[in-house]
């Protein structure tokens, strides 16, 4: 009995699985053949240039030389000292 019910199971997941993988199939080639979206909805105004377009530069890059000078400034920073006199000994 326990083998019958097993079996029934088994089935009405083997069943859904194929259901779901169809249906997400199906659903990947409708927005393939969908032309592409130029901005997304609800984008973030300093995501933008002053001609409404999207910026392809990075937003926030820190340079250094090696790790403890980016170290160093960051403890001063966070130490609220200022990062320019540790600018100004280092060169």
């Amino acid at each position: 009995m326990l083998q019958l019910l097993f079996l029934v199971l088994f089935a009405i997941v083997s069943f859904l699985t194929t259901r779901f993988m169809i249906g997400n199939l199906i659903a990947l080639a409708r927005s393939q053949n969908r032309p592409p979206q130029r901005h997304p909805k609800n984008i973030h105004p300093e995501l933008l240039d002053e001609d409404g377009n999207l910026t392809d530069e990075p937003l926030w890059v820190l340079r250094t030389d090696d790790i403890e000078a980016a170290r160093s400034r960051l403890d001063a920073l966070y130490r609220d000292e200022r990062p320019d006199d540790d600018l100004q000994a280092s060169v």
